[in-house]
This record gives C-alpha cells, sequence and structure tokens, in this order.
C-alpha cells in the first residue's frame, strides 16, 4: 500500500510539472504572436530567454519518471503512463522550441511594416492553444474522445496554413519586394502548425495509453 500511495503522488507531481509546461508553453505562443503583431523586439528576447525554464521541467519529469520505474517497476498501463507522460513533456519542449522560433522571426523583421494585416495567423494560434489545453486535458482526464479532437482541430490549422501560403505566394508575385518578408511569415505558419501537431501526437499518446493501440490522428 505505502509503494502504491508513493507511486501516486510521483504521477501527480509528474502531472503537475506536464500542466505547468502546458501553461508555459501556451503563453510563450500567445506572447510570441503578440510581438509580431507589435513588432515587439524585447518580448521577442524575453520569450527566448525564457526557454530554458521549459527545458529544466522537461527534465524533472524525466528525473521522477526514472526514479519510479527503478523503485516501483510499474507494469502494463502503470508503465505506459510514465513513458507516455516522457513523450508528453518531449512534445511540450518542442512547442517551446517552435514558439521560440517564432520570437526569433519578430527579431528578424527588426520592427518592418507588415505586409499584410495579420488575420490568419493569429486564427491558428487561437486555434492551437486550445488544442494545447485540450491536449493536456484529455492526458489529465485520461479522455479518449478528447484526445481524437485533436484531428479535427489540426485539420482547421492545416486548413488555415494553405489559405496563409496562397495568400503570401499572391503577394510576392504582385510585390517581388515583399519575398524576404513574406517567407518569414510563411515560416511563423510553420511553426504554428507543427505546434499543432504535437499537441495531435499528445491526443495519440493518450489513446495509447488507455487502448494499449496507437492510432494515426496525424494524418
Amino acid at each position: 500500500m505505502v509503494k502504491r500511495i508513493e507511486f501516486d503522488q510521483g504521477l501527480k507531481e509528474i502531472s503537475n510539472l506536464l500542466e505547468e509546461m502546458g501553461n508555459r508553453v501556451e503563453q510563450a505562443l500567445t506572447d510570441s504572436m503578440n510581438a509580431l503583431k507589435n513588432g515587439d523586439i524585447e518580448s521577442a528576447k524575453r520569450i527566448i530567454k525564457l526557454d530554458s525554464e521549459l527545458n529544466q521541467l522537461e527534465e524533472k519529469v524525466g528525473v521522477i519518471g526514472t526514479k519510479l520505474i527503478a523503485t516501483q517497476q510499474p507494469v502494463a498501463k502503470d508503465l505506459r503512463r510514465i513513458l507516455i507522460a516522457f513523450r508528453i513533456s518531449s512534445d511540450l519542449e518542442r512547442m517551446g522550441d517552435l514558439s521560440v522560433d517564432v520570437a526569433k522571426v519578430v527579431i528578424r523583421l527588426d520592427g518592418q511594416e507588415l505586409i499584410k494585416p495579420l488575420l490568419d495567423l493569429p486564427r491558428m494560434a487561437s486555434l492551437v492553444s486550445i488544442m494545447i489545453q485540450e491536449s493536456l486535458q484529455s492526458y489529465i482526464d485520461e479522455n479518449v474522445d478528447l484526445a481524437h479532437k485533436m484531428a479535427k482541430d489540426d485539420d482547421q490549422v492545416d486548413a488555415l496554413y494553405s489559405q496563409i501560403l496562397r495568400e503570401l505566394f499572391s503577394i510576392m508575385v504582385e510585390n517581388p519586394k515583399t519575398v524576404s518578408q513574406a517567407m518569414l511569415l510563411s515560416f511563423v505558419g510553420r511553426y504554428i502548425e507543427r505546434i499543432a501537431d504535437h499537441a495531435t501526437n499528445i491526443g495519440e499518446s493518450v489513446v495509447y495509453l488507455m487502448t494499449g493501440k496507437r492510432p494515426e490522428l496525424n494524418q
């Protein structure tokens, strides 16, 4: 009984760390998009600097999970829960890196006036923020239906990304001087789209946790 209590406490600590990582990723994405809209280079630099804290949280998940495996020798679903926590923390850390990549674009733009109003990129980011929240909630609640929702949300993000690329291509054709900035904005769309992919990965991990079978939500 004592071992089980210790194991459950360790799992709870891991869950809390993953939740904190998710909150930080969501904030980094929101802040990087605001920095892009406002040309705020100082905010972009702060986002980049804070990324190391996310890396430290991922390391804590690894340390606690490894200790649980060594001392508790979990099997079946309990073992899957820890292994999936490792995978989720890795997905979240990568999401943080991609948010940093958006911030780096802000610095490269160096206060340039944007070639088009930012409408669809913020819409993408808003959708992806919801995906980050719901993917982690699906893990915490062990909610397979919510995990499957990631695939539908990812399709919406992909559709917006395609639309953004078409618009940017049209702008570049009309005015070749916009090519450099248009490419940077297309990179931002790609970074956000990749964050959505990682949120979908988390959904797949939750389905695997509950069923023992890994689906392909990320088509």
